[in-house]
Order: C-alpha cells, then sequence, then structure tokens
C-alpha cells in the first residue's frame, strides 16, 4: 500500500530541487557584548508586579502565561526566566548569530542561553542558598548550553569525541534511504534512528534496553535529535516507551503530551494564533500528514525570531537528512503560509 498522502509529499519536489546546489555549510558567531544588553525571552509587562521584588543586586518580578519569574539587574536588564514548573532556564548571555547557508538565508540573532536547572522551578526558589550559588554561576557559564549542543549535529559540523574516543557529536544524517523513493521524496529517508544509533552504543533504560543499529549509525529522527542534545547531552532524564513517565518517551507525539515540564501552547488540534508564550529552547510540535491532521508527528526546538522577524525552529528532517534551521522542503519558520508552519500545533517547556 502506497503511503497516506502529505503536505511532506507534496512539497517533496521543487523546494529540494532548488536548493540542492548551495553550498554547505551551517555556523555560529559568538559577539562579545554584555550579557545584560537584551531581553531574548518574550515578557509581557502588561502581567508584570509593578514594583519587583529586589533581593541584593537582583529584581525578581512574577508574570503570567506562563507563570514564571523574571530575574532583572539593578538597572532593570533581563537576565534569566524561570517557568514554574519547568527546569529550562533561559538566561541572557553574549550575542551569537546562527546560520545554514546551504538551506537558508535566514539568521538569527540571540543572547538567548538555554540550560537546564537540576529540578524544576517554584515561586519561592529565588530566596534558597541552591540560587544564590546556582544562578551567578550559570549566568556566567560560556560552555556549550542546550542551544550550542543542538547545533553541533548541523550541517558540516565536526566530530567531538569524549575522553573514551566516542563520537559523541558532529555532522548528523537523518536516516537510511529507502529503497524505490526519490531524493526529493520526503519519504525518502527512514526514521526510527535514535540518539544510541547515533552514537552506536546500547542503552539500558528505566523501561528496557536497546541495541544500536549499525545501518543508523551517525543517525537521528526528528524525536531522537531532541533526545540525543536534551537526553544524553545534558541529562534530561529517558524512556523507551510512548508513555507518561519521569523523562522524555520516544516518539513526538509522546513528548508533546506526556513529557515532563510545561505545555506554553497546548495541541487544540488547529494551528495556534499566539506564539507570544515560546522562547527559545521550547519543543515544538507539528501535524504535518494530511491523512492524519490531528496526530503529532513531528518535533523541533524553537530559536527565536530570525533577523527578519520570522520565528524559527530547529528539527531533524528527512531532505535536509539531518538537524536544520533551514528551508529546504518546507520553511523552519512558524508563522505564515507554509508547510510547517500550517502544521504547528503545540509547544512544551522542559
Amino acid at each position: 500500500m502506497a503511503p497516506p498522502l502529505s503536505r511532506r509529499r507534496l512539497l517533496g519536489g521543487a523546494a529540494g530541487v532548488a536548493l540542492a546546489g548551495v553550498a554547505a555549510t551551517l555556523g555560529v558567531e559568538l559577539h562579545d557584548r554584555s550579557a545584560a544588553a537584551a531581553s531574548p525571552g518574550p515578557v509581557d509587562a502588561a502581567s508584570a508586579s509593578p514594583a519587583p521584588v529586589a533581593t541584593g543586586s537582583l529584581g525578581f518580578t512574577r508574570q503570567t502565561g506562563p507563570d514564571r519569574t523574571v530575574v532583572s539587574d539593578a538597572d532593570g536588564n533581563q537576565l534569566a526566566v524561570l517557568t514554574d514548573g519547568a527546569r529550562t532556564a533561559l538566561l541572557t548571555g553574549p550575542s551569537r548569530t546562527w546560520t545554514e547557508p546551504r538551506t537558508t538565508t535566514a539568521v538569527v540573532e540571540s543572547t538567548a542561553w538555554v540550560r537546564l536547572m537540576p529540578t524544576a522551578w517554584h515561586v519561592g526558589r529565588e530566596r534558597t542558598g541552591w540560587f544564590r550559588g546556582w544562578f551567578p554561576t550559570a549566568l556566567a557559564d560560556r560552555s556549550p548550553d542546550v542551544l550550542g549542543i543542538a547545533f553541533q549535529y548541523g550541517d558540516g559540523a565536526p566530530d567531538i569525541r569524549d575522553a573514551h574516543g566516542l563520537r559523541i557529536a558532529g555532522d548528523a544524517a537523518f536516516g537510511p534511504r529507502i529503497p524505490g523513493q526519490s531524493a526529493d521524496s520526503f519519504h525518502s529517508r527512514d526514521e526510527r534512528s535514535d540518539f544510541y544509533d547515533y552514537l552506536g552504543i546500547p542503552w539500558n533504560f528505566p523501561d528496557g534496553h536497546r541495541d544500536p543499529e549499525k545501518a543508523r549509525y551517525g543517525m537521528v529522527d526528528c524525536s531522537g535529535y531532541l533526545r540525543l542534545v536534551w537526553g544524553y547531552r545534558n541529562g534530561y532524564p529517558m524512556h523507551v516507551s510512548n508513555t507518561r513517565g519521569v523523562g522524555l518517551p520516544r516518539r513526538a507525539y509522546a513528548i508533546a503530551a506526556y513529557a515532563p515540564g510545561v505545555l506554553v501552547i497546548p495541541n487544540t488540534h488547529a494551528r495556534p494564533s499566539d506564539l507570544g508564550p515560546l522562547q527559545p529552547g521550547d519543543l515544538v510540535f507539528f501535524s504535518i500528514n494530511i491523512g492524519e491532521p490531528n496526530f503529532i508527528d513531528h518535533c523541533g526546538m524553537y530559536l527565536g525570531p530570525d533577523t527578519e522577524g520570522h520565528p524559527r525552529f530547529l528539527s531533524s528532517r528527512s531532505q535536509a537528512n539531518g538537524p536544520t534551521m533551514g528551508d529546504k522542503a518546507g520553511a523552519a519558520r512558524l508563522d505564515g503560509p507554509g508547510f510547517y508552519a500550517t502544521g504547528f500545533r503545540a509547544a512544551r517547556r522542559l
């Protein structure tokens, strides 16, 4: 039986051919700017308390939609956004520029740095000894954050090996070629490549054991990519099933429905009209199969607006053959009439 007709198949030809010959380089540029120079998160002034409560030289303002604490310095510059029920910390740091010339002319310039707190945030943690020790260290940390690690698997990224010689990063592919499928088809490469396939090592989960497939070495599908970045590299818990648990399930639909954290944009089975709650690092979810318009079958990570103001995301995709922020066979944007924009359904903050 032929696969169901999808927007993937409808977009399969012209866009991929048009971009196939563009030079392949993905880059990041780090600019030396003040860590407090800009505010990368969606701070809603209307929901802020009129007078922030200060502790020492820091101010803490409570905001809603979702409930969160915004940390600012003595001059009122935003330093962090910490969301109730989530471990994700959005920190302000030196500006970075993300590009992928092979597949897009888009440029993302951002002061957003994304890191994981050891446990979920709740109001009042700013008054603890843990916060007073953790926050200045995290704010000053210039080692690769979640976004920086995510780009270590992009187009042309160099290999990185750990102390034991294991390749833990480097240009990732999406999946093995499917015989009989055109190279321009959205079905040209097989899904089902998880992080342990990319690494080429077996993995014991709380709910089962998995061995890598040799044919999938160096490959990750969309959800496998998120598990590689957030789970393997950043220590977020994972399990192998697609049910509720302590961490990230395997498939995109299960991560959307059952992963820990906060649904900042709930899935109403329709395209969201308000992207305001999004901040860099949020996981974004899509229904891109016309035959199953209410089924989440793709996921990625929100980067923030590009220099033209378009909200852009990063995900592992078949026709780009791996992680991409580009526009090959569908623009990696959440606005406009494009393929992924019209399929966008939900967002979760881990």
